[in-house]
């Protein structure tokens, strides 16, 4: 049959949709895209905000009335964390986000038998890492691999332990084995990911810890760049950028979770570090890396926060000089401690927002003119005004003249900036 589906949020629900596609395909079915005619929809959803949830609604009721006759199913955090809100949703297979090959056989079985169906088990209760098959899309020149799941870090504001369970990780002889088939199949650059990445192995008990796993992957797929995701600062230790410092396909670019810049905000909000800690990671990886990219997230408006503080934050982030930051007004996810605080009105968080916002694209821009000058090997994804698009190890990315140059690494001398990409010239080899 033909099968659309709709994803929401985060890297790894992006993963296991395109895992659950392989597997779809493999079993004889047709993806096609969300906005086609089909045969059964799935919205694979998010539920790290209320707004995220009600996205999942709205695709739900769009299809629902645009497709009466095709089968519906929701899978993903919505309905692990919510499962009291699924009774108001006409889907005919409703699933969480737990043995993602077992909803396949699901969905054929809603399909087949017309009947709703709704399995939804209890993610604490989950030990093993469940092997999904890795990958990416078909004109993708980057691969996922995602190599941990869950979360016990329980920060204030965050429903993800609930919807994820407790940590489990990729044995990294599987991990070895999906990146060398990822190699083979040509992907130029593997994407380690996971909920929360920095967790990777403590659930295996051997000792080993993320440096380990990240040094087993660059053995099993060399010259294939490999990226990390999201890292906790005390990731960062000198062990750890010594070693990763060594791996010459290990991409120099760090995205260090931050959230916020205050010590009485981070103590809140439940986080396991104070600026002290963060800033000492940032200087290691200065320390052992050529201009390494740091990236992070904040958020903006916390609750309970003053403006004094958020005085601090600002200060913070600019000793940091980050390459790159996503910045989110704070929303309320209700049945997290942060929903019970004072919240700061919603105009503050806004304004807020936009001062983080300018002084990111500040740092951005002196980023990117540091990079002038410089040459870097580039892996090339599309065309784009009649030039070709394609990323720098520190994930920034570069124009060029050149043509056919998809998933093909050249070196190229940046010769300037416009303010968003890098501009260079290819350079003889």
């Amino acid at each position: 049959m033909k099968i659309a589906i709709y994803t929401l949020g985060c890297k790894v629900n992006q993963y296991e949709t395109q895992a659950m596609e392989q597997a779809l395909r493999a079993r004889g079915h047709e993806i096609v895209d969300f906005s086609a005619a089909a045969d059964a929809y799935v919205v694979n959803s998010c539920s790290v905000t209320a707004v995220s949830d009600q996205k999942s609604r709205q695709a739900l009721h769009k299809i629902r009335r645009d497709r009466p006759g095709a089968v519906l199913a929701l899978c993903g955090c919505y309905p692990q964390t919510h499962p009291e809100d699924m009774g108001g949703l006409d889907a005919d297979l409703i699933a969480g986000t737990g043995d993602r090959m077992g909803f396949i056989a699901l969905l054929e079985r809603a399909a087949a038998e017309r009947a709703k169906v709704t399995a939804i088990d209890r993610a604490f209760d989950r030990r093993a890492f469940e092997v999904l098959p890795a990958g990416g899309l078909e004109d993708r020149t980057r691969a996922m691999l995602k190599v941990e799941d869950g979360c016990v870090n329980f920060c204030s504001y965050c429903i993800i332990p609930y919807a994820r369970g407790p940590v489990r990780s990729l044995s990294p002889e599987r991990a070895a084995e999906q990146a060398a088939a990822l190699a083979a199949a040509g992907y130029r650059e593997i994407v380690l990911t996971g909920i929360e990445i920095s967790s990777w192995g403590a659930d295996l008990k051997n000792g080993l810890s993320l440096t380990d796993l990240i040094e087993t992957v660059c053995a099993a797929a060399p010259g294939v760049r490999i990226r990390l995701g999201s890292l906790e600062p005390r990731t960062v230790t000198e062990d750890f950028c010594r070693r990763c410092a060594a791996l010459p396909d290990l991409c120099p670019q760090f995205h260090l979770s931050l959230q916020s810049g205050c010590d009485e905000t981070l103590r809140r909000m439940n986080r396991k570090y104070g600026t002290a800690r963060y800033l000492q990671s940032v200087e290691l990886l200065n320390r052992y890396f050529d201009r390494p990219a740091l990236t992070t997230d904040l958020i903006a408006g916390f609750p309970e926060e003053t403006e004094e503080e958020f005085a601090k934050t600002l200060d913070f982030i600019r000793k940091c000089g980050f390459a790159r930051m996503h910045i989110f007004p704070y929303s309320i996810r209700p049945g997290t401690p942060a929903a019970e605080m004072a919240q700061v009105p919603k105009a503050v968080k806004a304004e807020r927002a936009g001062r983080a916002a300018a002084a990111a694209e500040e740092m951005r821009s002196a980023y990117l003119q540091g990079c002038v000058g410089r040459t870097y090997s580039v892996l090339f994804e599309q065309p784009r005004e009649g030039k070709y698009l394609g990323r720098a190890p520190n994930y920034m990315e570069v124009l060029a003249e050149g043509e056919h140059l998809h998933n093909i690494v050249k070196n190229v001398q940046i010769t300037g900036t416009n303010g968003q990409v890098l501009l260079g010239r290819l350079l003889e080899e």
